[in-house]
């Protein structure tokens, strides 16, 4: 694995030269730099600690995943959806949610999406948990147990989801599941979408939420109806209600389907606001405008040239692995930015991207710093790539992680680890 970067794992102190800090998306604003490690931490220059030659190898800080679903994912081999819709995955993580989330099902499941992630150069990952009572009794204690499992090698965050009407259906329900996510230090999150009362609703969500000192994170839009606008309605309720917390929106997806001028007003709104967002393009290109036996005319993908020209802060993430919503995946944050890059033409662009995939995400959710200044913990990914074009040809299968100043071990998990889960013989 490290053949062609001799960095040995016994080394408490070294330094890298002639390496390329990955800083930005800009070819222009890339060069040769040296970067030194003492103690776990990024250090001052020294003279006195070996270094190595990493001939323009790429170096990238380690990555931030904020929009995930630990407690769905890899259950593809016994909940496959039936035709890659959205109403099809709906239906059948319900059905498979009924019949199998046990705390020892969703346990093992999360603890080998965690393995990958690990793996693969993350180091910090936001979840989605899906909450609707009871499962929000079961899952949420997993996720804190397996929190305090993983804290030295993954920071974690849970948000609950939800569908908004539980706020009418059930008040009470909707309380004891932001009283449990509140306990947990858990942030309080739903999944909007057009209905009678919805700004009534937001206006008690975020009550709720600041009641109990709590960030909100919303499922947005995530469909191709361009009357589907609940994104305005969120920043218009946040500025309403004066909240102060900090607002993430995933998915928006229904936005680039929209007149410019309703488009912009909206825009214009989320900014205002100061609401980040969060898009999640490879699920939202397996899901978004499927037809039976159609050719998908559009990329399923929000408006984040436009978000970022207006200062909004917009990130990047894996959404769901191997479960109905994406059939796919392995939350490698390398794939996300290769897809994403080409998906949202992000190559060519005048703006910085690469932070989107890194600092930017730990900014929006609190999770400590992700620049490789001095200081900062030696968390990082070195690849064989030399430039974004060699980065972006090959998946980069051969990248060395080194967490707190050491290699780590890059075996993947084996899915037969998840067989008895499928009772596959």
């Amino acid at each position: 694995m490290t053949a062609f970067l001799p960095i040995s794992d016994a080394m408490d102190s070294f330094g890298i030269r002639h390496v390329t800090l990955a800083s930005n998306s800009r070819p222009s604003a890339m060069g040769k730099h040296q970067i030194f490690v003492k103690d776990g931490r990024i250090a001052e220059p020294s003279v006195d600690v070996p270094v190595i030659d990493a001939q323009g190898a790429m170096l990238l800080p380690s990555f931030v995943d904020m929009h995930t679903h630990l407690d769905k994912g890899h259950i593809w081999p016994r909940a496959a959806n039936p035709d890659g819709t959205f109403m099809g995955a709906l239906l059948t993580v319900h059905n498979d949610r009924q019949a199998h989330w046990s705390e020892a099902d969703v346990r093992q499941r999360m603890e080998f999406a965690l393995k990958c992630a690990y793996a693969h150069g993350t180091r910090a990952i936001r979840t989605h948990l899906d909450s609707l009572p009871p499962q929000h009794q079961i899952t949420w204690a997993v996720f804190d147990e397996v929190r305090q499992e993983w804290q030295d090698k993954i920071e974690l965050q849970a948000v609950t989801i939800l569908g908004i009407d539980l706020i009418e259906d059930n008040p009470q329900a909707f309380q004891d599941v932001a009283d449990t996510a509140a306990n947990f230090g858990g942030v309080l999150g739903c999944v909007t979408y057009p209905m009678a009362r919805l700004d009534d609703h937001l206006d008690v969500f975020f009550q709720t939420a600041a009641e109990r000192g709590m960030d909100a994170d919303f499922h947005v839009d995530e469909t191709h109806d361009p009357k589907a606008n609940t994104l305005l309605s969120i920043a218009q309720a946040a500025e309403r209600v004066n909240f102060s917390g900090t607002i993430v929106v995933g998915h928006c997806c229904s936005l680039a389907r929209q007149s410019e001028k309703e488009s912009k007003h909206t825009l214009d709104r989320v900014a205002k606001a100061k609401i980040n967002v969060v898009s999640l393009p490879m699920c939202n290109l397996y899901l978004q405008d499927r037809k039976d036996e159609k050719t998908p005319l559009w990329r399923g993908v929000t408006l984040v040239h436009e978000m970022r020209q207006r200062g909004i802060r917009v990130a990047f993430a894996s959404d769901n692995t191997r479960d109905p919503f994406y059939a796919y995946g392995d939350l490698d944050m390398v794939e996300v930015m290769r897809e994403a890059t080409r998906i949202c033409h992000l190559d060519h662009s005048k703006l910085e991207w690469f932070n989107a995939f890194s600092a930017l995400p730990a900014e929006i959710c609190g999770f400590s710093p992700s620049h490789l200044q001095v200081g900062d913990a030696a968390d990082f990914i070195v690849t064989r790539a030399r430039n974004w074009s060699e980065f972006f040809s090959r998946p980069q299968s051969d990248r060395i992680v080194v967490r707190h100043g050491r290699v780590i071990d890059r075996q993947l998990p084996d899915y037969r680890e998840l067989d008895n889960l499928f009772m596959v013989k």
